[in-house]
Parts: structure tokens; C-alpha cells; sequence
């Protein structure tokens, strides 16, 4: 009996120890609900891709915003490379992105970024594409580059449609005036079954540290005129 009673004892100090620590498990998970920290439209409890990066600066404003990255995953055409030959401080902010939790990864594509090995088993909250383009190939103006851009901004919402999360939001942001106005973003958006929910200025001092680069050519690492741009926000267009 006495075997028993001191095993029945042992059974009721260790529930309670059990106890203690689901207390505590749910005053961390209190603690984390209270934490969130919000960068114009973007949230630290938001599972955010972010696609064509180049220098990573972007990445880099948000997760010094949030303190952390683990909810971002970071991607560039790039090879890590060409990420070093490019730009000054590409590898240095890949590096700070690391090391607070950004998952980064090259040459995603982001025609075909659904297929991608890893990305294909993600969805995400916010996919934010900033001011695409195929590079100086043409006269900006010109119908060819016209028309290749285009087809980089169909092909990227096609993909970032397939890895949106029911209730996500996909963000392009966009020079105005012409010749972007005749990329079609809007039509080309709703054709794939995507409904835009709102546009906002975009101001890129709201982003402290970001720089919007060339990318292409032998002045990649300069940056350029940005002039009037705004952010296109789409959603799944429930309704079709």
C-alpha cells in the first residue's frame, strides 16, 4: 500500500508540474497575440512572400519593423552571385535577413514561382511583387517592351494567385502615367479570376533603408526615378 500511495502522489505532483506549464504555454501564447507590430500594410503576423527582389532592402525595412522575419520568405531572379556583383549591399542585407529568421531563396522566377520545389507547399497572406520589370531590353515605351512587360505581370499573378492564402491580398506596385498604364495590370488581374480591392499612394519613405534599383545593366546598384507610383492590392475574386 505504501508503494502505491507514494506512486499516486508522484502521478498528482507530476499533473500539477503538467499544469503549471500549460498555464504557462497559454500566457506565452497571450504574450504573443499582443505582439503584433504593423508596417503600413503589412503585419508581423502575416505570412509574407515577397518576389523580384533586389538589393533585398525591402525585405530587410520590414523585418527591422517587426524585429523579426520569420514570417517572410524573401526571393530574386538572382543567383546569390549575381546578388554580390550587383549590388553593394546585397549580401550584407541577405545576410542581417538570415540571421532574424528570413528564409531567402534564388532564382525563383516569378512566372513560374508556383512550381517552385519549395514554394508550391507554402500559401501565403501578402505576395508583394515591387515595380516589376524584364529590364531595359527596349525603349520603355516601345510596343516590345510593353509587351514583355505584360507578360511578366500575367504570368506573376497567375502564380501568385495559386499561392494565396482564401483571405490573402496580392500587391503590385506600379509606376502611373504612360506607357505603364498600358501594361493592363487591372485587366489582366481580373481576367484570372482576381478583383482589385484597393490603391494607395505609394510613398517610399514609409520604407526607411529601402532602395529601388536598376537591376539591369552596368548600373544595377543606382537607383531611379520612382515619380507617381501606387500599390494594387487584389483579392480573390469570391464572387465568380
Amino acid at each position: 500500500m505504501g508503494n502505491e500511495e507514494e506512486h499516486q502522489e508522484e502521478v498528482k505532483e507530476s499533473k500539477e508540474v503538467h499544469d503549471d506549464d500549460d498555464n504557462s504555454d497559454t500566457e506565452d501564447e497571450d504574450e504573443e497575440e499582443e505582439a503584433e507590430i504593423r508596417k503600413k500594410h503589412y503585419s508581423s503576423k502575416q505570412r509574407i512572400l515577397l518576389v523580384g527582389e533586389g538589393d533585398f532592402s525591402f525585405s530587410l525595412c520590414l523585418a527591422r519593423a517587426f524585429g523579426s522575419a520569420h514570417n517572410i520568405v524573401a526571393t530574386s531572379l538572382d543567383t546569390q552571385e549575381d546578388i554580390a556583383r550587383k549590388y553593394s549591399n546585397g549580401i550584407g542585407n541577405v545576410r542581417e535577413l538570415e540571421e532574424r529568421g528570413c528564409l531567402v531563396l534564388y532564382k525563383v522566377d516569378a512566372k513560374q514561382m508556383s512550381q517552385h520545389y519549395f514554394l508550391k507547399t507554402q500559401r501565403f497572406d501578402r505576395i508583394v511583387y515591387n515595380l516589376p520589370h524584364v529590364g531595359f531590353l527596349y525603349r520603355e515605351s516601345s510596343y516590345c517592351q510593353i509587351q514583355l512587360n505584360k507578360r511578366l505581370v500575367k504570368g506573376f499573378l497567375k502564380n501568385a494567385k495559386v499561392l494565396l492564402q482564401k483571405e490573402g491580398e496580392i500587391h503590385v506596385t506600379h509606376k502611373e502615367g504612360d506607357p505603364y498604364n498600358k501594361w493592363d495590370l487591372v485587366k489582366k488581374a481580373e481576367k484570372i479570376g482576381l478583383i482589385l480591392h484597393d490603391v494607395v499612394p505609394f510613398c517610399k519613405d514609409d520604407y526607411p533603408g529601402y532602395c529601388n534599383k536598376r537591376a539591369h545593366g552596368s548600373s544595377s546598384d543606382a537607383e531611379f526615378h520612382l515619380g507617381d507610383c501606387s500599390t494594387y492590392k487584389f483579392r480573390f475574386n469570391h464572387s465568380t
